[in-house]
């Protein structure tokens, strides 16, 4: 069995006999612009032609935002954070380790060099208060939310 998306049934093929096209061409546009569209953006670095960029998770509770992203291998001092107008930004340089001068390389598929990742933040936080730790490969920011952002619980009173 197959699965397919529900579009609302069209009616007026009178008006335009060419709409089933458009919404095809639509979809098309879409599945590009997702798979090639950072290529298209000048000042972005595209991450189909960049390299290495480091998987993320974003969390999300009542009280924080937590990020943790993968950085194996990468020392401490090698690894830069920046939280500015609403962006977390990691960034940092996984530098070449010393090779050797015999033989010839077989595989290689560890990347080295500069990398950059930028996180759109859903909420306010207190700048004071930001946690990051590093272990075992693992970056982890821990960015409590201001107060103005955490949800507030209202009591209904009843009369």
């Amino acid at each position: 069995m197959t699965l397919t998306r529900w579009h609302k049934p069209e009616h007026n093929w009178e008006l335009s006999p060419f709409r089933g096209m458009t919404t095809l061409r639509d979809e098309i546009d879409t599945i590009f612009d997702r798979a090639f569209g950072q290529l298209l953006q000048p000042g972005h670095s595209p991450q189909l032609l960049a390299g290495w960029v480091p998987a993320v998770d974003l969390y999300e509770d009542k009280d924080a935002l937590t990020v943790k992203c993968e950085l194996p291998g990468m020392k401490k001092e090698d690894i830069d954070i920046s939280l500015h107008e609403g962006f977390l930004t990691i960034s940092g340089e996984r530098k070449s380790e010393q090779k050797k001068k015999e033989g010839e390389v077989y595989r290689t598929e560890r990347y080295e060099g500069r990398f950059s990742r930028s996180l759109a933040l859903s909420s306010k936080v207190n700048h004071e208060s930001i946690n990051a730790t590093y272990k075992d490969g693992v970056l982890t920011v821990v960015l409590p939310k201001a107060e103005d952002a955490k949800p507030k619980q209202i009591h209904v009173n009843v009369k």
